[in-house]
């Protein structure tokens, strides 16, 4: 993670925000900035200032990085607190309504390069080691199930 930005207590509802965060993942920040400018919806704007926010960030702490160069590696969308209204209801009773709010996250991270590789800490590759070790020896066990149900 290079950069993030949240923003709290937005007057959306989550689900209404969460439209828009899957088609987001993934896209650099350039192609993020134009698919929101072309959406026509209260999440979208939110969105943008969002991510424009987490850029800004992670240009102080690099200030030659480019919008290419950063990916959107999480984006979520969290209910928040809801404020509680009361409307009249027919026979003198009161329903509640429920005025949803969310919170707005941004995880931006830098894109790898074809060329370049990644240096592997010692704590990473010893996790991917034995996380090896595990699925090999569930891989082992499943075969051996497999071919005794097909002997009976």
């Amino acid at each position: 993670m290079i950069a993030r930005a949240i923003s709290k207590y937005n007057r959306i509802s989550p689900k209404k925000a969460r439209l828009l965060t899957r088609p987001l993942k993934g896209l650099t920040v350039a192609e993020a900035y134009a698919f929101l400018r072309n959406i026509d919806k209260k999440a979208s704007r939110l969105i943008y200032q969002l991510l424009k926010s987490a850029f800004d960030n992670a240009r102080q702490k690099d200030s030659d990085i480019k919008e290419t160069d950063l990916y959107i590696a999480k984006l979520v969308a969290d209910s928040g607190p809801m404020l509680k209204r009361y409307r009249a209801a027919s026979m003198g009773r009161a329903t509640m309504i429920r005025k949803r709010t969310s919170h707005l996250a941004v995880y931006l991270d830098r894109k790898e390069l074809p060329g370049k590789e990644t240096k592997e800490t010692k704590k990473t590759a010893k996790k991917r080691s034995i996380f090896r070790r595990k699925t090999e020896s569930s891989k082992a066990k499943n075969r051996k199930v497999t071919t005794s149900k097909k002997k009976l």
